[in-house]
């Protein structure tokens, strides 16, 4: 199942590891782009605008 995640503080971060760690594939979107880096490398998919978040 392919989950979208809007906002990777502290609570929308450790949803997205939990999903991933249990198999589910997240496109992740954040307005800071450090965050959205950190949750490629533990295995997201980065999105870098809304429009590609949501295209």
């Amino acid at each position: 199942m392919q989950i979208g995640m809007m906002g990777l503080g502290r609570m929308g971060a450790n949803m997205v590891r939990r999903l991933l760690r249990d198999g589910h594939e997240c496109v992740v979107y954040d307005i800071n782009s450090a965050s959205v880096a950190g949750m490629v490398k533990d295995g997201a998919i980065g999105a870098a605008s809304l429009e590609e978040f949501v295209g």
